[in-house]
């Protein structure tokens, strides 16, 4: 059980580590939002690999725990739609429906890839 938590915990500093040098790189919703987006096509690829439990656990939870921020896509849709309504709901609607896809089309891709 400890491994899998130290797993956990330094997959998700080496996500969040990740996450905050490209948000500080390129601040705003929509770096967010390509932040979503990849850490959602990356867990598509890795829900339907065979990996060691610990692995998964490290990628999964830790990596792309740390790296995706849903936190920020609702802070960032607030500051949207009080500033440009339209913007805001387009970013709402449209974070969603990508991630979704990106999920999907990871999954996909991997298993094909892996026939």
């Amino acid at each position: 059980m400890w491994r899998e938590a130290a797993a956990v915990a330094a997959g998700g500093v080496l996500g969040a580590v990740a996450r905050y040098g490209i948000g500080t790189a390129w601040p705003g919703a929509w770096t967010t939002l390509v932040i979503n987006v990849v850490g959602c096509f990356a867990m598509g690829c890795l829900m339907v690999t065979e990996l060691h439990r610990t692995t998964q656990l490290f990628l999964g939870t830790g990596v792309l725990g740390g790296f995706t921020t849903f936190s920020a896509y609702t802070g960032d849709f607030q500051h949207l739609v009080t500033t440009a309504p339209v913007a805001g709901i387009a970013y709402l609607a449209g974070t969603l429906v990508a991630a979704l896809a990106a999920v999907t089309t990871g999954a996909t891709l991997t298993r094909r890839l892996t026939r």
